[in-house]
């Protein structure tokens, strides 16, 4: 049993293309390339980039290893069809398993699917868990859409403690989000007790 597992591993860490020997191969992507990748939106792109060479490297990395960032990959490639068919369902079904192991990203694009109607009913309620979990991991997206939904009045004033806070402790480069994060605040704390953005701004010191 251990040496068709050590085989098994040995040829998940060789792309298809290697084996088979058709066209120049193309290295399988890291764990800290896709999150690269995921962090700018770029990860759809670099598959089409790379010719589709990697999409059964991909999907067994999904199915078989059950690896929750190609879970991720390989839901979104899925849902629009870059370079495999089509298939709606089956791409949210690999979303929701990545979000249930926890990728910032897969939480934070369920969460917008479902707040702005994309592939998803519109359901701005539904929203907000996915919202609020991918924020507390530090999904800097997902901390804006969550302040933007409570501002509108959706969701519990019970989360705008939190929602602060996030967005308290958020560092950014970007001039343009730095000015939204600020604007935001200014927003939540025209909701919020004096004493509770105090609250917020010390536990936020604590991180």
């Amino acid at each position: 049993m251990k040496s068709w597992l050590i085989m098994f591993a040995a040829w998940l860490a060789t792309p298809v293309h290697a084996i088979t020997g058709v066209g120049e191969a193309v290295p399988i992507y890291t764990e800290d390339q896709l999150s690269a990748w995921f962090t700018t939106n770029q990860h759809l792109a670099q598959v089409k980039a790379d010719d589709c060479q990697l999409v059964q490297d991909i999907q067994a990395r999904a199915e078989q290893i059950e690896s929750p960032a190609y879970q991720f990959l390989y839901g979104d490639m899925l849902a629009w069809g870059v370079c495999v068919p089509k298939d709606v369902a089956q791409g949210l079904y690999y979303m929701r398993a990545a979000a249930q192991q926890g990728v910032p990203v897969a939480l934070e694009q369920l969460g917008r699917y479902y707040a702005q109607g994309v592939i998803l009913q519109q359901d701005k309620q539904r929203a907000i868990p996915y919202l609020r979990e991918a924020a507390a991991l530090g999904n800097v997206r997902a901390r804006i859409q969550l302040a933007q939904l409570l501002i509108a009045d959706n969701g519990s004033p019970l989360d705008y403690e939190d929602a602060y806070r996030w967005l308290y402790q958020t560092v950014t480069t970007e001039k343009g989000q730095y000015q939204q994060i600020r604007q935001l605040r200014q927003q939540l704390e025209k909701k919020m007790p004096a004493n509770i953005i105090a609250r917020a701004k010390r536990r936020s010191s604590f991180w």
